[in-house]
């Protein structure tokens, strides 16, 4: 099969060609129809969070076909159009319910394991949801990684109509799609960026306000605040809070450290919340607010052979959503 390897650190992939996998016990063997960037894709290259073993194949947001199953796999049939749930979890883990991520031995699909920018993935079959028939390919490969992780902390959070939401460093992937899923569910959503256009941007897809991310102070009180940024918004989002809000945590594009006022965090009763991935009970609610619409947001769609192009792209950080591979020539 087509993939692309990752075979030194630091390193660039390569478009390599690879046998063909094969799925085991209950496993199945999925045709890539789209796969989506992440950061962890760079990160990857720098040997972030950890080195992987080589060659690798990143992609953690994949959808395609059933071509092949294992042995006692009985919930897919060949031809099933999926998507994939990136947060991997031994079958057992599943009684846990909403926290089957909190198992020990979660994997990340792309990051630990082979990933989507390759022709065929194999996974067991427990990770799969049915494709939201009426969603195209490029548009449900935006949500496994990012939607996912973004409802996990909204949910966690309380979030419920007419909540006030902050969502800092608006045109990322999982900003992106935590305003969608806000805006979905009838909450109030303000943002942040450095860019204007990216702050029109949210305004003219139904935003409340936005604001210049390096101000000092965003006008707003928030129920919650969703932050991918880190340290160079930190204080500013805190200060954001109402009495009893909600810090949700995903990123730290500006640095990995932050300093915690302490009274700030007591006295006003702040919950801090951090998630990287979500279960499969809450992957499947991403799906099925596909299927009633939820609105998503891409950037722009590659060939799979433009993904060193792709990866410009999300370096650039100029994008504003997801940046989608079609791996159908």
């Amino acid at each position: 099969m087509r993939a692309w390897t990752l075979d030194a650190i630091p390193g660039d992939y390569a478009l390599s060609d690879l046998p063909d996998p094969e799925p085991g016990p209950e496993q199945v063997l999925v045709r890539v129809v789209a796969s989506a960037l992440n950061h962890m894709d760079i990160w990857l290259t720098k040997g972030r969070p950890a080195p992987p073993e080589f060659p690798h194949v990143p992609g953690s947001d994949v959808a395609g076909v059933v071509v092949a199953t294992g042995a006692g796999v009985t919930t897919w049939e060949i031809g099933d159009e999926v998507v994939i749930n990136p947060a991997l979890v031994p079958k057992a883990a599943l009684r846990n319910g909403i926290n089957s991520v909190l198992d020990p031995a979660m994997r990340i699909l792309g990051e630990h394991t082979w990933g989507g920018h390759s022709d065929f993935c194999v996974v067991q079959a427990h990770q799969l949801e049915s494709k939201p028939a009426n969603r195209t390919w490029e548009e449900v490969v935006t949500q496994p990684i990012c939607g996912t992780n973004a409802w996990r902390l909204l949910r966690r959070a309380g979030l419920k109509p007419a909540t006030v939401v902050l969502v800092t460093g608006i045109g990322g992937g999982v900003a992106s799609a935590a305003m969608a899923i806000a805006l979905h569910l009838g909450a109030e959503v303000h943002v942040t960026s450095r860019e204007p256009e990216k702050r029109q941007w949210a305004l003219d897809h139904g935003a409340t306000a936005a604001y210049d991310s390096s101000a000092q102070r965003y006008e707003v009180e928030a129920d919650i605040v969703l932050d991918s940024i880190g340290p160079a918004t930190w204080d500013a989002s805190i200060d954001a809070l109402k009495r009893g809000g909600s810090m949700c945590v995903c990123g730290g594009t500006s640095g990995s450290t932050v300093e915690l006022n302490l009274p700030k965090l007591f006295f006003s009763q702040l919950n801090i919340l951090g998630a990287s991935c979500g279960s499969q009970e809450e992957f499947r609610f991403v799906q099925t607010m596909l299927s009633e619409g939820l609105a998503v947001n891409i950037d722009s769609v590659h060939s799979f052979d433009d993904y060193p192009v792709a990866l410009d792209r999300l370096r650039s950080g100029q994008q504003m959503g997801k940046i989608v591979l079609s791996h159908v020539s």
